[in-house]
């Protein structure tokens, strides 16, 4: 009997090369242990519109955790299953913000994703990868059932400092989570920093919890891998928890194993290692 029920698996620079394509080995040893019984989840801080299109190609159709765990969708139904919201207020004031500090902001909803027309260049090349948005006017910024403001900055160089400065304008409890951009491989040469900012949540934790509730599957029978500080809360609350080669040290201070980059074969070595049978390799050859 396996040590583990589940595996929940973070997407860029995780389970994607940074060419945006899922390695056919970590295909098919994704496809061999879901085959198996052993539940396959995706936990990605994308919305659905940017999941979808990997989650249809990888073709395991579970329910998926989104924006960093505000919610929950589900490919087979093409809904969200839950969300949590920001309120209207609050998006109110991010927004007064965003053009006090000339930052490029972006909402999200279920289905729709709205930016107002970026005031440089550089900010404007945030958006050539974001799949689906609309450029609109300041009055249609403001969308009923916000889950996430995401807000681009090209005047901040310490991306802490600046996530702090957001969550001081909040009333509430929010979730934030800040990357610089060039942490994605489609950005590298990006001077940009990017503040998330969420409905309270625990974060990517949440596929634990979701996965208990909904599967009867403990978090110490779940294995969590990821590259980034947002994947922190599902590392440390998983059975085992799993960073990228590639990852940052951050994730990697709080994971149990480090394996090998996103651009080599470690997930499927991995999934061998903890779910014996016919290898990935042995597949693919």
């Amino acid at each position: 009997m396996p040590l583990y029920d589940a595996l929940i698996l973070d997407l860029d620079g995780t389970l994607l090369e940074d060419t945006g394509n899922i390695a056919p080995r970590t295909r098919n040893a994704l496809h061999r242990i879901s085959d198996q019984g052993i539940h396959v989840m995706i936990a990605t801080g994308r919305s659905e519109q940017s999941a979808k299109p990997v989650i249809e190609d990888l073709g395991i159709l579970n329910p998926t955790l989104i924006y960093n765990g505000a919610a929950i969708w589900c490919p087979k139904e093409q809904r969200l299953l839950e969300e949590r919201n920001l309120s209207g207020e609050y998006l109110e004031c991010l927004l007064r913000y965003a053009e006090t500090e000339k930052l490029l902001p972006v909402v999200m909803c279920a289905g729709s994703k709205r930016a107002l027309s970026p005031r440089s260049e550089t900010l404007n090349y945030a958006l050539h990868d974001m799949k689906y948005i609309e450029i609109v006017s300041e009055s249609e910024m403001r969308i009923d059932r916000p889950i996430r403001l995401s807000l681009f900055s090209d005047r901040h160089q310490d991306t802490e400092s600046f996530a702090k400065k957001v969550r001081e304008l909040s009333p509430t409890e929010v979730y934030l989570t800040w990357f610089p951009l060039n942490l994605l491989p489609s950005h590298r040469d990006s001077p940009l920093q990017v503040v998330d900012v969420q409905p309270q949540c625990d974060g990517k934790r949440e596929a634990l919890r979701f996965l208990q509730e909904n599967n009867g599957i403990p978090p110490d029978r779940c294995v969590a891998i990821g590259d980034a500080p947002n994947d922190i809360p599902m590392v440390e609350a998983a059975g085992l928890g799993v960073a990228m080669g590639n990852g940052m040290d951050e994730l990697k201070a709080k994971a149990d194993r480090v394996i090998g980059s996103n651009n080599s074969s470690a997930i499927a070595e991995l999934v061998d290692e903890l779910w014996p049978g016919k290898s990935a390799a042995e597949e693919t050859s």
